[in-house]
């Protein structure tokens, strides 16, 4: 009877006991799950903390690489500026080449005109001087003329003698002439006026200057040569153009060609004054 009553009560001891130990291990499993969970919402949060800052990074790495590219676009933008004006240099470079070959082609132009000009001038100078002398010569033959003169005159006793005119007639070629005083009148001349004698004066072409279309003459002041006289020039007995007297000097002048063609003037060819 008492085993019989003591049979449950062990059963129950023994079902509290597993009861327990189940509670037991339930509450300590329960421990390590919540130890668990606490040790992964840690770990979350860590991972949740990192993910942030990642993302931050993020978006910082991506605003860099944004400003990044517009470095780069700008930087391409200044390396096609400095491609565009670098081709500009060349071109301007070889213009400058291209210019400086040519003032070195128009310098020796010039060089050689110049020492054709030179050449010309040494020629004319020699012209000059012996243009002088034989214009000395010349107006020692007018003074003899000049005298010739007034003495026929003091012989006509009062017959009125028409006006002559002494030019100095200059050098066309070596030859020298002189002039022949007129004969005395006669009773029949002696009653009407003698017409004046006007004679055309000659020289003849010392310098032709084509680039600035004039002529230098044999010419000048002593000569009564004056500004405005125009002259027609004849190459070989025929006419080829007229020039105007721009600038006198003693023994030459300057001409402007003011019709015809200088191609076709030479040095040495004939010039006489047009008189009106």
């Amino acid at each position: 009877m008492v085993s019989k009553a003591s049979t449950p009560i062990v059963i129950l001891v023994v079902l509290i006991i597993a009861v327990l130990s189940l509670a037991g291990g339930g509450f300590y499993l329960y421990q390590q799950e919540r130890a668990k969970n606490l040790q992964l919402q840690d770990q979350i949060e860590e991972i949740s903390t990192k993910q942030r800052i990642t993302e931050t990074k993020l978006k910082e790495s991506e605003k860099l690489i944004s400003d990044l590219q517009l470095k780069l676009k700008d930087a391409s933008s200044q390396i096609d500026i400095l491609n565009t004006g670098l081709q500009q240099e060349k071109t301007a470079r070889q213009e400058a080449l291209a210019k400086m070959d040519q003032l070195r082609m128009d310098l020796e132009q010039q060089k050689k005109s110049r020492s054709d000009l030179e050449t010309k001038l040494n020629q004319a100078q020699t012209d000059v001087r012996k243009t002088q002398a034989q214009l000395r010569e010349l107006e020692s033959q007018r003074v003899e003329l000049e005298t010739k003169v007034k003495n026929l005159e003091t012989e006509s006793q009062g017959v009125e003698l028409g006006k002559i005119e002494v030019v100095p007639e200059a050098v066309v070629s070596k030859a020298k002439t002189k002039r022949i005083p007129a004969p005395s009148p006669t009773v029949t001349e002696k009653k009407e006026k003698a017409a004046p004698a006007i004679s055309a004066v000659e020289g003849k072409v010392l310098v032709i200057n084509k680039d600035y279309n004039f002529v230098v003459m044999n010419l000048g002041s002593k000569d009564g040569i004056k500004i405005g006289n125009t002259f027609a020039i004849y190459h070989n007995n025929k006419y080829v153009g007229d020039v105007k007297v721009e600038k006198v000097h003693d023994s030459m002048a300057a001409a402007g060609v003011i019709s015809g063609d200088i191609n076709k003037v030479s040095e040495g060819d004939k010039i006489v004054q047009k008189v009106k």
